[in-house]
């Protein structure tokens, strides 16, 4: 089973961190793609190599509607990728320069973050009503993120995801004055999880009230986490007053590395003046985890043997369950058919 999920949208990069006539090159599921925003705001994605002699288009600049290579000024749509301009030719070349073209991606800028959709191999010109709905945060229409970190994680997204979801690791991987040490505090954890389109979640239900930090939601603050294929989790806190929610986004490099988006909406007005504090807590965070993924290569270098237990493990075990299905019904040409089954885990964390 590959690593690597086709047919999906994958976070390319934050959408602040692209300013208008930017490009940006990015590899994404082993594909060099180009990110790019046109003087309109409008962005676009294509195949970060020329056609003619094979430079990185990131190299070049825009103009107008098109990406101009840094080499020899060929010019390409951002729409379809096609050849407007070759700048070398003359009036006797009878050259059909819009037979050239660059595979393009389909590209959306929603709620904060540049989404790319990453279709089978060989497959191009897709029809934008074939594409599945972005994936979008429930609750904040086209509000941006709060704050929105990127890691880069070397492992393979297998890796990436079952760790970001495993309930178990916490006490040992996250650990700090600021948030908690230690076997001292581990109790015995029954939580309800149902299936849900491409994925599963955690049934919501109301936060005890020892959870005073949740209280800046109001009361009776409700909690619920998804899962859905490829790689997207969301926690999503619910109070009568406000609403908060953490997505967690993961984009493959390629088969042995990966990319950790994670974004933190919130409705709470006043909480802006601690956002710096925030985002060094969320770079934290998602730093423990990097690092015990690359204190664990060390180990996975030597193909070892693995076990996933009942219930700290399930959830990783339902990943595994997903992407075969997912797998077999793309071969078989039959719609998805979700193998999760509503049950109730219990672990100690």
């Amino acid at each position: 089973m590959t690593t690597l999920l086709r047919n999906f949208w994958y976070v390319a990069m934050p959408a602040n961190k692209l300013t208008a006539g930017q490009l940006v090159g990015k590899k994404m599921l082993g594909e060099p793609i180009l990110i790019g925003r046109k003087a309109d705001g409008e962005v676009f994605a294509m195949r970060d190599i020329c056609p003619h002699r094979g430079i990185p288009l990131r190299h070049g600049w825009i103009e107008g509607d098109g990406v101009c290579c840094c080499y020899h000024g060929w010019k390409f749509k951002t729409k379809d990728g096609c050849c407007s301009e070759i700048p070398s030719l003359t009036e006797y070349d009878k050259l059909d320069i819009g037979r050239i073209q660059v595979t393009t991606y389909p590209c959306r800028e929603i709620q904060g973050h540049i989404w790319v959709y990453i279709a089978s191999e060989g497959k191009r010109n897709i029809d934008p009503a074939e594409l599945p709905p972005v994936p979008t945060v429930p609750d904040f229409g086209k509000t941006a993120p709060q704050i929105a970190e990127t890691s880069h994680f070397a492992c393979d997204v297998d890796q990436a995801v079952i760790g970001l979801m495993d309930p178990a690791h916490g006490p040992y991987v996250h650990r700090a004055w600021w948030w908690r040490s230690g076997p001292r505090k581990f109790r015995v954890k029954e939580k309800l999880y149902e299936p849900v389109p491409m994925g599963f979640r955690l049934a919501p239900y109301e936060m005890p009230v020892s959870a005073k930090p949740y209280k800046l939601l109001g009361n009776k603050v409700s909690i619920e986490i998804v899962f859905q294929l490829p790689t997207v989790r969301q926690e999503i806190l619910r109070g009568d007053r406000h609403k908060a929610c953490l997505l967690t986004a993961i984009t493959p490099i390629d088969e042995n590395q990966c990319e950790v988006h994670q974004s933190i909406y919130w409705t709470i007005p006043w909480l802006g003046i601690v956002k710096p504090i925030m985002r060094y807590l969320t770079i934290e965070f998602l730093n423990q985890d990097r690092d015990v993924v690359i204190k664990q290569q060390e180990g996975l270098a030597y193909n070892p043997s693995l076990m996933l237990i009942d219930d700290a493990d399930t959830q990783a075990k339902w990943y595994f369950s997903l992407k075969r299905e997912y797998e077999r019904s793309q071969q078989e040409n039959r719609p998805f058919n979700n193998p999760v089954e509503a049950k109730i885990l219990r672990w100690r964390s």
